[in-house]
């Protein structure tokens, strides 16, 4: 597999109102024992049952002769806010180093460290490095970051943050998004830096969580945010260059970042290449690896224009919207999830019968 999107934990030292998942809040006390306890107690399962290999066939760049080589895949640790305390002692460098043990003897992965940035000390980069990571992806460079608002005082971050990377020896990476993230191909150790701007992927703002809930979502039909890198967009090979899926802390899979209505699996019961095979083949999950959600219902009786209807909706300001993923979450309620459900009991029978 090329990329696996893992958030580690719920914990984030903000609230962002643009954030597509609530869960990423400030917890106290008993309540950040809580998800660091189940971070801390999920991770070995979620990390043993990431794929044997994290390498991928590059179809774009074949041989003379026809083959595909075979490049390093990575794995992005995300929050949440990953550096933050305990998080990061707890649960981020258990998480750096299993991974990194995992695969030593099949090839390496290359590890990217998903931050805000606004934590980021001479010390931690010290202990990133130390422990082998390959990027530190700065993420909130943008408006609605706290104190990140406007031009100048986003340049000034950056610098800051890039004098300090620049010092350990970390060099910057493109993040150019055509057809892919550039900095994909870059050598390590590296460092880059996104935000929800208008020209990132993310520039409109996904349906979900507290951008939603805040009215913040600008995006329209013309918006495939399936049919993109970190969507759902070629999640089923994974064999080969472009397949990414998401995982969050209680070991639920996603086909996309967005996190579509119902997970395709846990990584807590069954090995993440058992979850994606048990679903190729299914009409729904070819029409989202291709990109084009609003096929999923096809071979179910939803016609594309059926879908496009289901797409519609009104937000939570009273405003009319329509987005592609309105209407996967509408087909997943009212269609996938008891297919979900017996590709797991399928799965939950061949385990039983290996035994």
């Amino acid at each position: 597999m090329e990329s696996i999107y893992y958030v580690v934990s719920w914990a984030c030292h903000r609230k962002c109102p643009h954030c597509y998942e609530p869960r990423f809040r400030p917890y106290i006390r008993g309540a950040l024992d809580t998800v660091v306890s189940e971070a801390v107690a999920n991770l070995p399962r979620i990390i043993d049952h990431f794929p044997e290999r994290m390498s991928y066939l590059d179809r774009e760049a074949p041989a003379p002769d026809g083959a595909l080589p075979e490049r390093r895949g990575r794995i992005i640790l995300a929050g949440g806010e990953i550096l933050m305390d305990p998080i990061r002692t707890e649960v981020a460098y258990p998480a750096i180093e299993r991974i990194r043990s995992r695969y030593a003897s099949s090839g390496g992965v290359n590890i990217v460290v998903q931050t805000t940035g606004d934590l980021v000390t001479d010390e931690i980069v010290e202990e990133l490095l130390a422990r082998g990571v390959w990027m530190i992806s700065v993420s909130g460079v943008d408006d609605f970051h706290t104190g990140m608002r406007g031009a100048a005082r986003q340049a000034a971050f950056k610098q800051r943050l890039t004098t300090l990377f620049e010092a350990h020896g970390v060099k910057a990476a493109s993040v150019a998004i055509s057809p892919k993230p550039e900095w994909m191909e870059t050598s390590g150790p590296c460092y880059s830096f996104f935000g929800a701007t208008p020209d990132a992927w993310i520039g409109r703002l996904w349906p979900r969580g507290r951008a939603w809930e805040n009215g913040l979502s600008t995006a329209t039909l013309a918006d495939n945010f399936c049919n993109r890198w970190s969507g759902g967009l070629n999640f089923l090979q994974h064999r080969y260059g472009g397949s990414e899926v998401a995982v969050d802390p209680s070991g639920n899979v996603f086909p996309c970042c967005l996190k579509t209505k119902v997970p395709i699996g846990n990584l807590l019961e069954d090995d993440l290449i058992s979850i994606l095979d048990s679903l190729t083949g299914e009409p729904a999950f070819q029409a989202i690896s291709m990109g084009h959600p609003e096929r999923m219902g096809l071979a179910y009786g939803w016609s594309q224009e059926r879908f496009l209807a289901e797409s519609q909706t009104t937000t939570p300001k009273g405003q009319p919207y329509a987005n592609l993923c309105i209407g996967c979450d509408r087909f997943h309620e009212s269609v996938l999830g008891p297919m979900i459900e017996r590709a797991r009991q399928r799965r939950a029978e061949r385990r039983t019968a290996a035994a």
